[in-house]
């Protein structure tokens, strides 16, 4: 299956967090959008691997996103090494996207900069003829994705651009929500985390909406992108 844009997180629940709006808004527009979660979560503080497996597909048929993966990696502990580089290099073969998205390359957790540098260099590997990859008992042809963009979780930086969300924010947050085991519920008897506490959703809305302010819009998603210039066709094309 070829796709439009393939969005990589070191973690279930990390894209919905991130840039969950931005695919959402691409799905609408008629493009194939896929996620490859990257580990299972295992070291999560509440739920399991299996139960964040389930919350996974819920919130992908929330999002309408054409195919979700995991590359079952250890959470916490993975590394950036051959063996790991070329499980992403063959799922960017396979799906072969216009657009990769993926962790930004500094942030609170470890695993989302180690994640990012892995996607980054992976990104550039899948287009060398001469790393050879197999998928499903077939040889697979070298292929580079024309960009590589960055979405925001924790840290705030000095953004790219902006996408303009604010449409699909009611179905992003729905797509968090799908992850019941992570955040707010009064009943559960699991230790608390910075993503339990009541306010948390709120935190995200707010800061989508800052984000969209920039803008002039009412929520936005940021990116940071390898590329620091773009081409533009005449300075109208510039919002």
């Amino acid at each position: 299956m070829k796709l439009d844009i393939l969005a990589f997180g070191a973690h279930p629940d990390d894209i919905e967090l991130s840039c969950a709006g931005t695919l959402i808004k691409a799905v609408k527009a008629g493009k194939k959008v896929g996620i490859i979660d990257m580990t299972e979560g295992q070291l999560g503080t509440r739920g399991t691997p299996e139960l964040r497996k389930q919350e996974a597909a819920n919130s992908a048929k929330i999002m309408g996103v054409s195919v979700r993966d995991n590359l079952g990696m250890m959470d916490g502990y993975f590394k950036n090494d051959d063996e790991n580089r070329i499980k992403i290099i063959q799922k960017i073969r396979q799906y072969r996207p216009d657009i990769i998205v993926a962790n930004v390359p500094q942030d609170r957790h470890p695993d989302h900069g180690r994640a990012s540098q892995m996607v980054s260099e992976a990104w550039f590997y899948a287009g060398l003829v001469k790393i050879e990859t197999e998928w499903d008992g077939k040889k697979q042809e070298a292929f580079r994705p024309n960009r590589v963009f960055y979405y925001m979780q924790h840290f705030s930086y000095d953004f790219s651009f902006v996408v303009d969300t604010s449409n699909e924010m009611d179905q992003k947050i729905e797509a968090i929500k799908a992850f019941k085991s992570q955040f707010h519920d009064p009943n559960s008897k699991e230790p608390e985390t910075v993503l339990t506490a009541p306010h948390f959703i709120e935190h995200i809305k707010n800061r989508d909406s800052e984000l969209g302010y920039a803008i002039g819009a009412k929520y936005g998603e940021g990116f940071l992108s390898q590329r620091k210039i773009f081409g533009v066709n005449n300075l109208f094309d510039i919002k």
